[in-house]
């Protein structure tokens, strides 16, 4: 399972809009990043056969299952610090993270 909170749901649904098209986002991982495995987010217009659906709060949500195995339950919120915004993921399966909060490992 792959949650969106509202916050991240309106700013993925903004772009969309903006953009014109896309059935809604792709999140997977890569081996990269500081802490071995970095978070990758798309936009997807074409959907794969083996894509896993989760749809919240009207947004779709589209990963493959490789990356599904690192990132089962993990919540994407959108946040503004101070002047900085974008997005975080709270993932139960990260061991260890880097500060900058982009990459983890498992």
């Amino acid at each position: 399972m792959i949650s969106l909170t509202e916050k991240a749901a309106q700013h993925i649904s903004n772009y969309l809009t903006k953009r014109g098209k896309g059935e809604g986002i792709r999140l997977g991982v890569k081996n990269s990043g500081c802490s071995g495995m970095a978070y990758t987010l798309e936009f997807v217009d074409q959907i794969q056969p083996e894509d896993l659906l989760f749809e919240q709060h009207g947004v779709k949500v589209f990963i493959d299952p490789k990356s599904h195995v690192y990132l089962d339950g993990t919540e994407l919120d959108f946040v503004k610090e101070g002047l900085q915004e974008g997005f975080k993921f709270a993932n139960p399966n990260a061991k260890d993270e880097c500060g900058c909060g982009e990459s983890f490992h498992v």
